[in-house]
């Protein structure tokens, strides 16, 4: 499973486990730690030039409002990393299909995180 992070300003999601959710992003999608605020329990993790956020959800709330956000990746054969998450347990919602984006038309794949939300993998055209 090989591509690079292209694209994303920041999106801030309310996780129900912060160190499972950030393991997820650091270990599946390749981010990397850039900094954590203790006092707003904030930890923000940098995917290429951008930035996703992750909070404690309330505890009597669940996580939500988010539909997916979509990650531009440069990727040669998205196919190949579609099957390699689905070798590691990740949760994927179909298959590749071909989606209009910010780039334009291409393939993407949809995937779910630990706490459900929907993530688009979608190469740059």
């Amino acid at each position: 499973m090989t591509f690079k992070p292209l694209g994303l300003d920041h999106v801030v999601l309310r996780v129900r486990d912060q160190a499972r959710s950030r393991r997820f992003y650091e270990e599946v999608l390749g981010c990397t730690l850039d900094r954590v605020n203790p006092k707003l329990s904030l930890v923000q993790l940098r995917f290429g030039d951008h930035l996703i956020d992750l909070l404690p959800a309330d505890a009597d709330a669940s996580p939500g409002g988010l539909d997916h956000f979509c990650l531009s990746i440069d990727c040669d054969d998205l196919e190949a990393v579609a099957r390699a998450l689905a070798q590691s347990g990740v949760a994927l919602e179909g298959g590749v299909v071909h989606r209009y984006g910010a780039y334009g038309d291409g393939p993407s794949l949809y995937l779910h995180d630990p706490d459900g939300y929907k993530i688009e993998l979608k190469p740059r055209a």
